[in-house]
């Protein structure tokens, strides 16, 4: 055995470690189910010489799951063969657990998807007592099922209500909540205490046996036959339905595997768990969540897109210029992460009541116990609201936030840029303005970065770090260890207008208006957005965005090309956004209505002007075709981003569209949808939709070019 190592104790215990050579972490290979069957093989030899099981790991962690590179190489036709394997490897989990001797898992790490499922193969579980373990079956969030008896057990432990947000959901928990949770039997300091534990169990459950294997066994909470299970289980997948719209085949397929195993036998059960799994795993939908969200992301953890050679950084002080919605989320930011903030404003008012939104952002996690007084009150203290530009003095970085105005940034930056420490970093959170014209400000142009936090800051994961022409390695480098000291997921890309995100974010918003601007009813293209998997529609995400903010952006825009000789050219939609506020007053929500009214104490509804002024009845649109133009517009322009060497890499094209603007996870990411969408028939339908609605849909044969290479 290549991956385990078997041993038989003197004293009867029968030890399996999973230790996967040269490997950081052990997982589902080829070489390690054969290691398990020939493992289970040695211990049925040796049962009468057994007292007792233990599994456990060689590794930081106990077991990450399965090999997901094996998953994308899979085609439909292997989907058979796929059952086979799944069948196989559960077989030897069920002989471990009926071989009539107790099977102990000791958990000194963390055991997620595959990895938890070999834990759930034991009798019982001991882990130990560390917040930073997560154990569960996060496999949704990949387009996958739990289907090595990560779904039926579940179920069996902990009846088919309780069960739904850990397996639809993907909700991870760490060893007190398992504990809690009656998913493991005991937490210890040291992984000897476990042993000792464990050893103690053995001997008072000598015989033991699963609890769906007893005679006794009913369904914690009831079958699907009871009547307070029905009655949920009823409209079970019509909620699902309404939240996935049919886009996440894996959250279906686990809410059959649920339901039908529920009704039938163990044994039954697992093998239609098997066959939901086969299915699921040779699916496109699968391929394109295990891209983005397992190797792309993982791709940007580990510092892919980090210039190297640079020592690692964090900020001992930042300064934070601006104390509205976007400062103080970014206030907030660094105090969760323990960094001290300085919170500049032009008064003391305006930055104390950037510190107070700071205590709102806090107040639903002390509602909810997350944090106590005493936590909410130290991070609250690390904060320092000003108006005196001297308190910025030895910050290690300072971000301006500040209205998206090219002179007041400068104004900023003169002002507050002396204050920085010895060789620090200043950043400006513009979503639009090139970095290289706001460097002009800076007396330090190559320490100058974008560092685009996304709205609002408390939630958004994603920033976007810009590099200026004259930004230099060391910074970006700086950058990106910030925003993941942060917790945050760091993209780098190169200046432009508009960058990457807001750039691509611009045509979903502006292809809705354009829609609308052709007479086609905005309830219909809202429908046909969040049908396509788009979080929001176009029309009520730019309400919330500002339609003023648009036109200043556009203003400005069309200054910034007449100063460099060039005509400014605006689309359908723009025009539209533009006549809604100079013609209408119609500037968005917070200016009292965009694209929707906002009636006091009432659910927002469609402006009734769109229909008097907009909807035309003859414009009769096809919805399949709406959905196809809201997604290959921003696929489209995700590429021109990338042949224009604003987007250095395809990983941080997906994570970036999916995180930053809400391009649908069931897709993989802007570019991965490219992919799965098959690069020759992809350029076929963007070549029909340009024929239909003009050049914004055409490639230029460079930018197929970029597609081929990128995505070969």
């Amino acid at each position: 055995m290549q991956t385990i190592r078997y041993e038989l104790g003197a004293d009867g215990i029968a030890t399996i470690t999973h230790d996967a050579p040269g490997a950081p972490v052990n997982t589902m290979t080829e070489q390690w189910q054969a290691d398990l069957a020939d493992a289970v093989s040695r211990i049925e030899a040796d049962k009468e010489r057994i007292q007792g099981v233990l599994v456990t790991s060689a590794k930081k962690t106990f077991f990450a799951g399965a090999q997901l590179d094996n998953v994308l190489k899979l085609k439909t036709e292997d989907a058979a063969a796929g059952f086979k394997g799944i069948e196989a490897m559960k077989a030897c989990f069920r002989r471990l657990e009926t071989m009539g001797r107790p099977v102990v898992a000791l958990l000194g790490g963390a055991a997620l998807g595959g990895g938890w499922e070999v834990a759930l193969a034991a009798h019982a579980r001991f882990a130990l007592d560390d917040r930073k373990i997560q154990f569960g079956t996060p496999e949704v969030s990949l387009g996958l099922i739990p289907g090595a008896t990560g779904i039926t057990k579940t179920v069996r432990l902990l009846g088919l209500m309780a069960a739904q947000p850990y397996l639809m959901e993907g909700k991870l928990f760490g060893p007190r909540e398992a504990l809690e949770l009656g998913l493991v039997d005991g937490l210890g300091a040291t992984m000897d205490e476990l042993r000792t534990m464990a050893l103690a169990w053995i001997a008072e459950n000598p015989q033991a046996v699963q609890p769906w294997d007893r005679k006794d066994y009913r369904m914690p909470g009831g079958s699907p036959s009871s009547p307070k299970i029905a009655m949920g289980l009823t409209v079970a997948p019509a909620m699902l339905a309404a939240k996935t719209h049919g886009l996440y085949p894996a959250a279906q397929a686990i809410l059959e595997t649920m339901v039908e195993g529920a009704m039938v036998d163990y044994d039954t059960a697992t093998r239609i768990e098997s066959r939901k799994l086969a299915k699921i795993m040779v699916g496109q939908n699968a391929k394109n969540m295990i891209t983005a969200f397992f190797f792309n992301l993982n791709a940007i953890k580990s510092g892919k897109s980090r210039p190297q050679g640079h020592a690692p950084w964090k900020p001992a002080r930042v300064g934070v210029l601006g104390a509205g919605m976007m400062g103080s989320g970014i206030a907030h930011a660094n105090a969760a992460r323990g960094i001290p903030c300085v919170l500049k404003d032009v008064s003391i008012e305006k930055a104390r009541a950037g510190h107070e939104a700071v205590r709102k952002i806090t107040a639903p996690l002390l509602a909810k116990g997350r944090i106590d007084e005493v936590k909410q009150a130290a991070l609250l203290n690390l904060i320092t609201p000003t108006a005196d530009a001297a308190d910025l003095k030895g910050c290690d970085l300072i971000i301006e936030a500040v209205f998206e105005q090219r002179q007041l940034k400068a104004q900023v930056t003169h002002e507050a840029e002396p204050m920085l420490a010895a060789g620090g970093v200043f950043a400006s959170n513009t979503s639009t303005l090139p970095i290289g014209g706001l460097a002009q400000a800076s007396a330090a142009p190559q320490r100058f970065v974008g560092l685009h936090f996304f709205s609002p800051v408390h939630k958004m994961k994603l920033v976007e770090i810009i590099r200026g022409p004259a930004t230099d390695d060391e910074t970006v480098a700086r950058a990106y260890d910030y925003v993941l000291a942060l917790g945050k997921t760091p993209i780098v890309v190169n200046d432009s207008r508009g960058f990457f995100t807001s750039r691509v974010f611009g045509t979903y918003v502006m292809e809705g208006a354009a829609m609308l601007a052709e007479g086609i009813a905005a309830p219909l293209i809202e429908h046909a957005a969040v049908a396509a998997g788009m979080p929001v529609g176009p029309l009520a995400v730019i309400d919330e965005t500002s339609l003023s903010l648009s036109v200043h952006v556009m203003e400005q825009t069309r200054a910034d090309l007449a100063a460099a000789g060039q005509a400014y050219q605006p689309g359908a939609g723009e025009l539209l956004i533009e006549r809604m506020v100079k013609e209408f007053k119609r500037p968005g929500r917070a200016g009292g209505g965009g694209f929707y009214d906002y009636p006091a104490g009432q659910p927002k509804h469609l402006w009734p002007g769109l229909k008097e002024h907009f909807e035309r009845a003859a414009s009769a649109a096809d919805v399949a075709e709406l959905k196809q133009r809201l997604l290959y517009r921003q696929s489209i322009e995700t590429a021109r981003c990338l042949a224009e060497n604003v987007l250095t890499s395809v990983h941080e094209a997906n994570v970036g569209s999916i995180f930053g603007i809400g391009f649908p996870a069931w897709t993989g990411g802007a570019l991965q949808f490219v992919a799965s969408e098959g690069i020759d028939s992809f350029l076929r339908n963007a070549a029909a939709l340009a024929a239909r609605h003009g050049e914004r849909f055409a490639l230029s044969p460079a930018v197929q070019e970029t597609l081929r290479r990128a995505l070969a």
